[in-house]
């Protein structure tokens, strides 16, 4: 087990980590907390497979809308996608936005277009037309 961020001996990641957690904004360290408390949560849980291929409950974008709430909105329309395999995309599309700048409604856009590709692929796994 890990030691807590600022507890005991920290390993090299932990200690880059505070470190450029020190280096932002407070509206910044916000968004990278929310984020990683979406990381902590996206736990892989194991679900029984249905007969029929599910389908997603897409639910609406709001007008004004987070990056961190955006993901979860998607992980909620679309519960049947691993989370693992969303993993590197969705934090490669966060970095750009918290540490790059780029627009939120850029990247909420390329976000529902990975998952929307995450789904074709799902979907193909269970032989149907995509």
């Amino acid at each position: 087990m890990l030691p807590a961020l600022g507890q005991g001996s920290s390993t090299p990641q932990e200690k880059r980590l505070r470190s450029l957690f020190r280096e932002l904004a407070a509206q910044d360290q916000a968004s990278l907390l929310k984020f990683a408390e979406f990381l902590a949560s996206s736990a892989t849980v194991v679900v029984q497979t249905p007969e029929t291929c599910p389908e997603p409950v897409l639910l609406a974008r709001p007008t004004t809308e987070s990056v961190v709430k955006a993901i979860k909105r998607l992980k909620a329309s679309y519960p049947m996608l691993s989370a693992d395999k969303l993993l590197s995309p969705t934090s490669d599309l966060m970095a750009a936005h918290l540490i790059k700048g780029r627009p939120a409604n850029e990247i909420i856009d390329e976000l529902e277009q990975v998952f929307v590709e995450h789904y074709q692929q799902f979907k193909a796994s269970w032989g149907q037309p995509l």
